[in-house]
């Protein structure tokens, strides 16, 4: 994964856990309630529960990064998108912990005016920022069918190839930690539907650790791609079903981020920039970022070929 994805990562599971520890680690300083909404004079005239206000601003933030993640139209100003509205949730969640913090009463809670216009004008700058930095994707490889390879009459090879991401590691244990929270926290007051941030946050967390590493595996019945630390699930192609693959330098720009990708180019399982192992079969492309990508299609090739030339 390049630099700036690397920095996104890093943003979007920052952001997270701002918004999720802070009102819980601040929650013995207030009320059962919080206020959630100020009048035009500055007084409270809304307020919320804990857990809502942990889970709506955390709900927001993790379908944002989503949709800039999956979301085609968005990709062009992801940055931007990302920078300044994590500024602008984040600036908020703070405001209203402390305005809230030693006041039983969510009534008594104290104005937002000043946090609110720095947290306004703070996402503005950030925003600018982001659309500045912007960069221009890569342009794709131009299409070919890849090498193949010599294998003599006897003999059987295997390839095999191992790539992982430690951020995605990271994003995975931070929306982990933010389950196990609420785990803990609904354990002491059971009046609190806190399942409503444990559910999301654990699938957050196990569907991210299922793309943070994976295993590849060419043999003689053809490939296999093993997701995550353990190995599962396991994605299969039949050799006989291969038309091609070969090896390719793509880019998170190129397939919209990291991860498991779904973008023009096809299926990309994104876990660091450079060599991908480029596979087409029943008309589709898959390909993932494995070092010596070129001598596992190489042996694919020639294993497919074998199985679809007449014999």
């Amino acid at each position: 994964m390049n630099g700036p994805a690397w920095g996104m990562a890093a943003w979007a599971a920052g952001i997270l856990a701002l918004l999720v520890v802070v009102p819980l680690a601040a929650r013995r300083g207030f009320g059962d309630l919080l206020a959630t909404h100020w009048n035009a004079f500055g007084r409270p005239d809304g307020s919320l529960p804990l857990w809502a206000v942990v889970l709506v601003p955390a709900g927001i933030w993790i379908a944002l990064v989503a949709s800039a993640v999956f979301w085609r139209a968005a990709r062009r100003w992801r940055g931007a998108l990302l920078v300044s509205c994590g500024v602008l949730l984040a600036g908020e969640q703070v405001s209203i912990v402390r305005a809230n913090l030693y006041h039983a009463d969510w009534r008594d809670a104290d104005s937002v005016t000043v946090g609110a216009v720095v947290t306004v004008v703070a996402a503005g700058a950030a925003g600018l920022v982001g659309i500045l930095m912007r960069g221009r994707p890569a342009s794709p490889a131009s299409p070919g069918r890849g090498p193949r390879m010599d294998i003599p009459p006897g003999e059987r090879r295997v390839w095999l190839a191992y790539a992982e991401n430690p951020w995605l590691y990271a994003i995975s244990a931070v929306a982990g930690v933010a389950a196990v929270a609420a785990l803990l926290i609904g354990l002491g007051d059971l009046s609190e539907p806190m399942w409503l941030l444990i559910v999301p946050f654990l699938f957050v967390s196990m569907t991210v650790l299922a793309c943070s590493a994976v295993r590849v595996r060419v043999a003689e019945r053809g490939m296999d791609v093993a997701f995550g630390p353990l190995g599962w699930p396991v994605r299969h192609w039949d050799a006989a079903d291969v038309e091609w693959a070969r090896a390719e330098n793509r880019t998170p720009a190129q397939v919209g981020g990291w991860g498991y990708r779904l973008s023009g180019l096809g299926t990309t399982v994104m876990l660091r920039s450079g060599e991908c192992l480029v596979v087409r079969a029943k008309g589709k492309d898959f390909a993932v970022s494995v070092d010596d990508a070129e001598r596992g299609a190489a042996l694919l090739n020639a294993l497919a070929g074998a199985r679809t030339e007449p014999s």
